[in-house]
């Protein structure tokens, strides 16, 4: 039977089944030579399916009570649940360089045009589908509110989610996506400092929702100078692999290892705002620092010197530490969170690159929802409302992981059968 791809994707998603083992004629040195790979990555299948497995598992139980707080998002540290967004932006980036890079070498040219209609595409089908499935709500924000302010608020929050990251982000990387090794992480580092000079500005407080707006979702529409940071790792993760296969893995999860540390470092100043036992209960209702970005001199001055907490270990509350940018925060998308989480994407891209092209590895599940990750994540929302309706966030942990069992094969067979059928959708 011949295969279809429905070709509701942005250029990183097409197809990686090309033969990489032609000279490069990509403008670095690190894959001047690539050494001959597989017509296709099992590892990036796999990689993906896992993460679009860890998406179906927190943001199903994430509305239950018996979720521990691993899986949730809180917001003012790095769970679980957090660690699954950078997954996809870094599976992003790595299949746009592989796919658009193919093309490079082949016809010396890209199809600029092309990628930014794909690209304008996917944001097109999340502003449908996070419109849809929020229609009735939407409609009355408009019956009672200044159009312009629901616009913008529908930016803020119900419109900027994965898909709308994803595109944004894609869209924001294409000028540099065959660029040299250097240029990319210049360019990453840019993007960083100037969310860092925005966040300081403004948009900390208003994507926190400062002075009761709305918050954002995911770092908000300034979302994309942070995302584009795993997003580019996966790209550098991308030419490794070209260059030295299986082995590069080794490269790759020291190189993880190191981008998790350093993640990690930039959590440090947060302990500069812990609040002194005498000031927290005439504190206890302000929940955002005053100066969350740069801390203001006198902060400086009382810093005791204290260690911040090793990651996945929760930080004090609100009452003790007020909120700023230094915290991992995914709704911030602050720079700490989304950089220690890129190096969670490497390192673990490297054990699926060791596991699956080394060892011949794989779980038929994570093939299934990997290669039609887009179908996927829109079919996990339509599960979400057959099974929820039979649920209560009080119901039970027996009830609830059953309920989480439906809601998964669910979407897995409905995966399996445009598997079967060859059409794929993918993110």
């Amino acid at each position: 039977m011949a295969k279809h791809r429905v070709m509701l994707q942005n250029p990183e998603v097409c197809s990686v089944e090309q033969h990489v083992s032609r000279e490069s004629r990509l403008p670095m040195s690190d894959i001047a030579s690539p050494k001959p790979t597989p017509s296709r990555l099992t590892s990036l299948d796999q990689f993906r399916g896992y993460t679009m497995f860890g998406m179906l598992l927190v943001n199903f139980l994430g509305g239950y009570q018996i979720c521990p707080r691993i899986l949730r998002h809180t917001h003012d540290y790095c769970s679980y649940a957090d660690t699954i967004m950078p997954q996809f932006l870094f599976a992003a980036g790595f299949a746009m360089r592989l796919s658009l890079g193919s093309r490079w070498e082949r016809e010396g040219h890209l199809p600029w045009s092309r990628a930014v209609r794909r690209i304008l595409g996917l944001a097109l089908v999340a502003v449908v589908w996070y419109t849809v499935g929020d229609f009735g709500s939407i409609v009355k924000l408009f019956q009672n509110e200044d159009p312009l302010v629901v616009l913008g608020t529908l930016m803020k929050r119900n419109w900027c989610q994965t898909l709308m990251h994803i595109a944004l982000t894609s869209l924001w990387i294409l000028p540099v996506i065959v660029a040299s090794t250097q240029t990319r992480l210049i360019y990453m580092t840019a993007s960083a400092v100037a969310h860092i000079g925005l966040s300081w500005w403004f948009n900390f407080q208003w994507v926190n929702g400062a002075n009761g707006a709305p918050s954002g979702i995911d770092g908000g529409p300034l979302g994309f100078l942070t995302w584009c940071v795993p997003a580019i790792l996966g790209t550098i993760a991308c030419d490794l692999t070209r260059r030295s296969g299986v082995a590069a893995s080794l490269h790759i999860m020291g190189r993880g290892a190191a981008v998790m540390l350093l993640g990690w470092l930039m959590t440090l100043p947060t302990v500069l705002y812990n609040v002194p036992a005498e000031q927290q209960e005439a504190l206890k209702d302000q929940k955002l620092a005053d100066d969350p970005v740069l801390p203001e001199l006198i902060r400086l001055k009382q810093g005791k010197g204290e260690i911040v907490e090793p990651p996945f270990v929760p930080p004090p509350g609100s009452r003790e530490r007020k909120w700023n940018y230094w915290m991992m925060s995914q709704r911030a998308g602050s720079l700490s969170y989304i950089t220690f989480s890129a190096g969670v994407s490497l390192v673990l891209f490297a054990l699926f690159l060791w596991a699956c092209d080394g060892h011949g590895w794989q779980l038929g599940f994570f093939r299934t929802l990997g290669t039609n990750s887009l179908a996927a994540y829109i079919l996990h929302d339509i599960a979400g409302w057959i099974v929820g309706p039979f649920l209560t966030k009080t119901s039970s942990a027996g009830v609830t992981l059953l309920g989480f069992a439906c809601f998964t094969l669910l979407v897995y067979g409905a995966c399996r059968l445009l598997e079967w059928k060859k059409w794929y959708l993918r993110i």
